[in-house]
């Protein structure tokens, strides 16, 4: 006798459960969109590279010791080295920005 009785109140309680589910689905699709924090720098590089850009294509801040920036440098590099796959022009990128940080003229002209 326990046993149908069980049965039914273990459908009903799964009927309550997906009608709920669907219900809070729906509001969910239909909420506004939310404005989202973007994670990553948009737009392209300058003609001249600022300390603020070198600083955001090495992952560092702009007041970085050497040793930061030289290991911010290896990191990058190691994932962008034209050698194992990366572009040419984002390595000259990698290394104008190790130079603009560390202070250091820019003697050969990059040809990107």
């Amino acid at each position: 006798m326990a046993t149908p009785f069980l049965a039914g109140l273990a459908v009903a309680a799964a009927a309550l459960a997906g009608r709920y589910g669907i219900r809070a689905w729906q509001a969910f699709k239909t909420r506004p969109p939310q404005a989202r924090s973007r994670k990553f720098y948009e737009g392209g590089f300058s003609p001249t590279m600022t300390r603020r850009e070198a600083a955001l294509i090495l992952g560092i801040r702009e007041n970085a010791n050497a040793d930061k920036i030289k290991e911010a440098h290896r990191r990058v590099m190691i994932a962008n080295h034209p050698d194992a796959g990366g572009s040419h022009y984002l390595a000259s990128k990698i290394n104008e920005a190790k130079d603009v940080l560390l202070g250091k003229s820019k003697s050969s002209g990059s040809p990107f």
